[in-house]
C-alpha cells in the first residue's frame, strides 16, 4: 500500500475480517501511518470489539461466513453506542445493487479488493474528517439549545414578573383611589368652608394640599391606564385606523377649538390590534402634538406609508420640539421635561403610547429639534 499524510492525533480503526492474512496487511498499513489498529474475525468479534473499544472509524469486510458485513453494519447502526460510527465496506462486489444495500445498512463508503493503499487512507481521512465535522456540529447544536432554553426560562421569569408587577401596580393604584379621593373631598370641603376665614398662610397651605391631592389622583390614575394595559387588554382583532382617528379627534375637539390647531390625516389602514389601546395612542400622540405647541396655531400631520411587512405611522407638528440627550427619556414612566406650570400632565403618556405599540408588535421613535417641531413614528403589523 501508498503513503498518505498522518493523522493529526492518534486515532482507532477497527478492522473487521474473517482473513488474518488481510487484516495483517491493512493493519500493519494503518499502524505504519499513525493509526491505532484493532482487528476482529468476524462479524460477532467485530460488534463486540465497536462497543468496548468505540472506534473513530470501522473498516468492515462484506464476504465473511456467519454473520455478513451487511448484518454486521445493521446490528453496530441499531446500537445507540456505535450508531455514529462511520463504517466503510471492503468488498470485491461491484455490483451496484451490492453497493445500495451496504448504503441502505447505513455504510458511508466503498473500497473495492483488492486494495489501493492511497486510496483507503484518503476515504478514511475524508470520513474521519467528516465525523469530527458532525460531532462537532452536534456539540454546538447542544450548547444552543441549552442556551435558547436557558433564554426562553429567562423571558417566561421576565413575562411572569412584569404580569404580577402590572397586577400589582393596579392594585395598589385601584385600592389607593379610595381614601385619596376621601383626603381630596375633605381638603376641598376645608377649602370652600374656611377660605378666608383664616390667615394668609392658611390659605396658601390649604390650596397646596389640594393642589397635592389633584396631582396625586391624576398620578394614581395614569398609573392604573399603564397597568391595565397588561392586565384589561383586549384581544385583537381587525380595525379600521379612520375611524379610530376621527373617534380621538372628537374627543380633542375642545382642546383643538381652543388652539386653533389645523390637522390633517392621511388615508389610514386597518389593522389588526386592541381597537381601545389603538384610540388611546392616537388620542395621546395628538393631544400632545397639540399641547406642546408655541406661540403660532399647531400644525399636525397623521402619515402613514408601508414598510415590508408593517405600516409606518407618524404624528408631524410644528411645535417646541425635544433636544436629542431626551429621546430616550421621554419614552419612561413619570419623566417630564417641563414644569408643571408650563404643561399639564404626569408624564406617563409616551411610555403609554411605547407600551401600546410594542404589545401590538411594532416600534416607537421620535425625530425632533428645538423649535423645529417633532415627528413621533411607530409601526404595526399589516394585516
Amino acid at each position: 500500500m501508498d503513503g498518505a499524510t498522518p493523522p493529526e492525533s492518534k486515532t482507532t480503526i477497527l478492522i473487521v475480517d474473517d482473513m488474518p492474512a488481510n487484516l495483517e496487511v491493512v493493519t500493519s498499513h494503518l499502524e505504519r501511518q499513525g493509526y491505532c489498529a484493532v482487528v476482529a474475525l468476524g462479524g460477532d468479534e467485530g460488534i463486540e470489539r465497536a462497543e468496548f473499544v468505540r472506534p473513530d472509524l470501522i473498516l468492515l469486510d462484506v464476504m465473511m461466513p456467519g454473520l455478513d458485513g451487511f448484518e454486521t453494519c445493521r446490528r453496530l447502526k441499531s446500537n445507540a453506542s456505535t450508531r455514529d460510527i462511520p463504517v466503510i465496506f471492503m468488498t470485491a462486489l461491484a455490483d451496484t445493487a451490492d453497493k445500495l444495500t451496504g448504503f441502505a445498512a447505513g455504510a458511508v463508503d466503498y473500497v473495492t479488493k483488492p486494495l489501493n493503499g492511497a486510496e483507503v487512507l484518503a476515504r478514511i481521512q475524508t470520513h474521519l474528517t467528516l465525523y469530527a465535522l458532525r460531532r462537532q456540529l452536534a456539540e454546538q447544536n447542544a450548547l444552543l439549545q441549552k442556551e435558547i432554553a436557558v433564554r426562553t426560562e429567562t423571558q417566561a421569569a421576565l413575562q411572569r414578573s412584569n404580569t404580577e408587577l402590572e397586577q400589582l401596580a393596579y392594585v395598589a393604584s385601584h385600592d389607593m383611589q379610595e381614601p385619596l379621593r376621601m383626603v381630596a373631598s375633605y381638603l376641598q370641603l376645608v377649602a370652600q368652608r374656611y377660605q378666608g376665614k383664616l390667615d394668609a398662610d392658611a390659605d396658601e397651605f390649604i390650596g397646596y394640599a389640594v393642589d397635592g391631592a389633584k396631582r396625586m389622583q391624576a398620578l394614581i390614575n395614569d398609573l392604573l391606564a399603564y397597568s391595565r394595559l397588561g392586565t384589561k387588554a383586549k384581544p385583537f382583532a381587525p380595525t379600521n385606523c379612520n375611524a379610530i382617528v376621527q373617534n380621538a379627534l372628537e374627543n380633542l375637539r375642545m382642546a383643538i377649538e381652543e388652539s386653533g390647531a389645523r390637522i390633517t390625516v392621511d388615508d389610514l389602514p386597518t389593522v389588526k390590534g386592541d381597537s381601545m389601546q389603538l384610540l388611546q395612542l392616537f388620542q395621546n400622540l395628538l393631544s400632545n402634538a397639540i399641547k406642546f405647541r408655541r406661540d403660532e396655531p399647531p400644525v399636525v400631520h397623521l402619515s402613514v406609508e408601508p414598510a415590508g411587512h408593517q405600516w409606518r405611522f407618524a404624528v408631524h407638528d410644528n411645535g417646541i420640539g425635544i433636544a436629542s440627550e431626551y429621546f430616550e427619556r421621554i419614552f419612561v414612566l413619570f419623566q417630564r421635561l417641563h414644569g408643571r406650570g408650563q404643561y399639564a400632565g404626569t408624564g406617563i403618556g409616551l411610555a403609554i403610547c411605547k407600551k401600546i405599540v410594542e404589545r401590538h408588535g411594532g416600534q416607537m421613535e421620535v425625530q425632533s429639534q428645538p423649535g423645529r417641531g417633532s415627528t413621533f413614528s411607530f409601526t404595526l403589523p399589516r394585516k
